[in-house]
């Protein structure tokens, strides 16, 4: 028989599954402000207001349901959607003002349907994860 992981060998486990994810957080972030800069430029360039008040509040009530379904605090949920569309917000007006020194953010390697997503957003449709612009 094998002997139990102490206490101090399970917590360090349990934080390197933490840290893990962590990481995939910020890279799923990256991805996602290179869809919304996409998105900001293509408002910009059609005259559109930076934000989308209709889309916000469709995306929060759909987005606080499935976090009650995954046993996520859903006023957790929207306050950090909240914080992460105001950034868009912020990265949107910087762009229509001209005042963004990264430049559009080319979608040539993605594919279609992923490009298309990230256009058809501001239209009210999902992002291909479902998420506000």
């Amino acid at each position: 028989m094998e002997p139990q992981p102490t206490a101090v060998e399970r917590l360090l486990s349990i934080r390197e599954s933490i840290d893990n994810i962590d990481a995939a957080l910020v890279h799923l972030l990256a991805e996602r402000f290179k869809f919304t800069q996409t998105v900001g430029y293509l408002k910009a360039d059609a005259g559109m207001p930076p934000s989308d008040p209709d889309r916000e509040v469709q995306q929060i009530k759909r987005l606080r349901t499935i976090a009650a379904e995954s046993h996520l605090d859903p006023d957790f949920t929207e306050k950090f959607l909240n914080f992460i569309v105001a950034e868009v917000i912020q990265h949107h007006v910087r762009i229509a003002s001209g005042d963004d020194p990264t430049g559009p953010i080319s979608t040539s390697g993605l594919s279609d349907s992923a490009a298309s997503d990230s256009a058809a957003s501001d239209s009210g449709a999902r992002d291909s994860d479902g998420s506000p612009e």
